[in-house]
């Protein structure tokens, strides 16, 4: 089984500047780190290797940096990575990021199923995944929460949904989306990261993967970022309560229902 893991590095702190031109995140100097969420991506990818056979290979779009990502999920296990890394990335939104993503698992060739993070901390669209799925034209299945049976030829898992969870059997070539219920990453060894820092990792353009840089980057982007601004800081201010127990508590609970939620 051929699986391809998409990846995405992201600020590895809630501390982020946003430049006022782009309206984007400023990433230059700020620590970074493979999205949380795909962790898990990774590991369930490994898993089914090594049940099923077939190899791993993450695939990341970014800048050069994000080649330490691509690194390090090579050290938890993926047998190889690829990253995607030209100026006509830059300013992709979900819906470009998306086509670019799906233009390199069909240049890798007999991808049986893309697995995926729910959703990058940096953006917590969600859209991503689905987005290669509707540009494969492959069956999707998002959020899931376990994998019940799996073959080569279908896969049998739960989703979680507001209510609980469905059970679906998805047929292959499919792209999954996952949550951190699935598994437990494991932790890189020193072994693996030495491995990781010699394997050869291919940087690919447009041109490598047969993708329209018009379908790239800003021009290709459907949707404009107008405003963006961090979000405002929580309170530190403390009150104590003195008095009786039952007066306390009627205090909190009005404070409760009269403070401002943003």
């Amino acid at each position: 089984m051929k699986i391809v893991v998409c990846i995405k590095q992201v600020p590895a702190t809630h501390e982020v500047s946003i430049d006022p031109v782009t309206k984007r995140l400023i990433r230059e100097g700020v620590a970074a780190e493979i999205n949380p969420f795909d962790r898990y991506a990774v590991e369930e990818a490994v898993l089914l290797r090594e049940r099923l056979g077939g190899e791993v290979i993450v695939l990341s779009m970014g800048p050069p940096q994000a080649m330490d990502a691509v690194r390090e999920a090579i050290a938890c296990g993926a047998d190889r990575g690829v990253l995607l890394s030209d100026r006509s990335f830059a300013g992709s939104d979900t819906w470009a990021t998306s086509y670019a993503l799906s233009s390199a698992v069909r240049s890798l060739g007999s991808v049986d199923l893309v697995l995926c993070g729910k959703q990058a901390v940096d953006g917590d669209t969600a859209q991503v995944g689905p987005g290669i799925a509707a540009h494969l034209d492959w069956p999707q299945v998002t959020y899931v929460a376990h994998l019940e049976q799996a073959g080569k030829d279908e896969l049998v898992l739960r989703r979680m949904n507001e209510d609980g969870y469905d059970r679906v059997r998805v047929e292959l070539p499919a792209v999954l989306t996952v949550v951190k219920d699935l598994n437990t990453p494991r932790v890189p060894t020193l072994r693996s990261r030495i491995v990781s820092l010699k394997a050869q990792v291919p940087v690919l353009t447009p041109a490598d993967i047969g993708a329209d840089p018009r379908r790239l980057g800003l021009d290709g982007s459907p949707t404009r970022v107008v405003r963006t601004q961090p979000p405002p800081g929580r309170s530190k201010q403390s009150v104590r309560l003195e008095g009786p127990a039952e007066e306390s508590a009627r205090r909190i609970v009005h404070e409760l229902r009269t403070m401002s939620i943003v």
